[in-house]
C-alpha cells in the first residue's frame, strides 16, 4: 500500500503545488502553463501522432548508439579488466574521455554526420561507451581467482575463460552498469535532438520553445519522464531474473 499511495499523495500535492504557481504573480505571464493546459496540449498531442512520431524517433536512435556502445564497450571492458598490460595502455585514456561531457562532442558529431539520426546515435555512443568500458573493467578485475583456476583445470581457453566465466560472473554488476547507462543515454539524446535532427522528443521541446508554447514544453518533459521510468523498471526487472544472477548466486 505504501508503494501506492505514498507516490499518489507526492502527487497530488507536487500538482497541487504547481496550480498555485501556474496562477500566481510570481513568474512572467505564459511561462508556468496551468495542469489544465497541458493536459489539452498532451490529448492533442496524443490524438494528433505527434507524441508517438517523437517517442519512437527518440527510442530509435537510443536503442542504436546503446546497443553499439554495448556490443564494443563489454569486450573491450572484459580485456581491461583481465590483462595488466591493457589495463595499464588503455584505462587512462579510457577514464580521460569518460571525464568529458557528450554535449562537448556536439559540434564534431554536426561536422563529421550532418543533421539527421548519425550525430545523435554517436553522442549517445559516446555518452555510454566509456562508462560500461569503465563499470565492465571494474568487475572483471575484481573476479575471484578460484574461478579461473577451476576454468584452467577444466582446460578453458583463453576466449573461452573471459567470455564464458568472466561475462557471467559479472553479470549482475553488469546488468546495473547497463541500468545506469541507458538512463544516461535517454538523457543525451534529449540535448542531441535539441540541436542536430528534426524529430524527437527533444526538438519537440525544442521546438515549443522557440515558439514560446510552454505547454508543449511540459508534454515533452512528462513524457520524457515517463518513458525513462519504463526503460529502468524494465532494466531492473531484467536484472531480478534468476538466469541473470550467476555471479551473485554461486
Amino acid at each position: 500500500m505504501r508503494r501506492v499511495l505514498l507516490p499518489l499523495v507526492t502527487g497530488g500535492a507536487l500538482l497541487a503545488i504547481w496550480a498555485i504557481a501556474s496562477a500566481a504573480d510570481a513568474f512572467p505571464t505564459g511561462t508556468v502553463p496551468s495542469p489544465a493546459e497541458v493536459a489539452r496540449a498532451f490529448a492533442d498531442a496524443l490524438v494528433s501522432g505527434e507524441l508517438l512520431e517523437d517517442a519512437i524517433s527518440s527510442l530509435y536512435r537510443v536503442a542504436w548508439g546503446f546497443v553499439g556502445a554495448t556490443i564494443t564497450a563489454v569486450p573491450l571492458g572484459l580485456l581491461i579488466g583481465r590483462s595488466l598490460t591493457t589495463r595499464a595502455a588503455l584505462l587512462p585514456w579510457i577514464n580521460f574521455f569518460r571525464s568529458l561531457s557528450p554535449i562537448a562532442w556536439i559540434p564534431f558529431a554536426i561536422v563529421w554526420f550532418g543533421i539527421g539520426d548519425p550525430p545523435a546515435i554517436f553522442l549517445i555512443f559516446i555518452a555510454t561507451f566509456f562508462q560500461l568500458v569503465v563499470a565492465t573493467a571494474a568487475a572483471a578485475a575484481a573476479v575471484p581467482e578460484v574461478y579461473y583456476r577451476v576454468a584452467r583445470d577444466l582446460g578453458y581457453d583463453r576466449n573461452a575463460t573471459l567470455f564464458d566465466v568472466t561475462l557471467n560472473a559479472i553479470l549482475p554488476q553488469l546488468l546495473t552498469a547497463l541500468r545506469i547507462a541507458i538512463g544516461v543515454a535517454w538523457m543525451v539524446v534529449v540535448a542531441a535532438e535539441m540541436i542536430a535532427v528534426q524529430s524527437g522528443l527533444g526538438f519537440l521541446i525544442g521546438d515549443a520553445r522557440n515558439g514560446m508554447r510552454t505547454d508543449r514544453v511540459v508534454v515533452g518533459m512528462i513524457a520524457i519522464g515517463l518513458i525513462g521510468i519504463g526503460l529502468d523498471l524494465a532494466f531492473a526487472r531484467l536484472a531480478r531474473h534468476p538466469s541473470l544472477r550467476w555471479g551473485s548466486a554461486r
